[in-house]
């Protein structure tokens, strides 16, 4: 008897966790196209020989780094 009193609760915690989880899905699905075109602007721009630049200049220690065989 004592775990029939805790079944609606049980049903109540099972329908929020699933209309929870829908909304997430369906917010990834509606959002999918959209982080597809910003993760392929980052990589073109990553490989950028701008992007090179960047990181060239941002490294200071990257003759040293290279010299003791050290990776970031």
């Amino acid at each position: 008897m004592g775990e029939m009193k805790f079944l609606d609760w049980y049903l109540k915690i099972a329908a929020v966790s699933a209309t929870i989880g829908a909304s997430m899905e369906l917010f990834m699905i509606k959002t999918d196209d959209k982080v597809t075109v910003l993760e392929s602007e980052k990589r073109a721009w990553e490989s950028s020989s701008e992007a090179q630049a960047i990181r060239e200049a941002l490294n200071p220690w990257r003759a040293q780094d290279a010299k003791s065989g050290k990776t970031s």
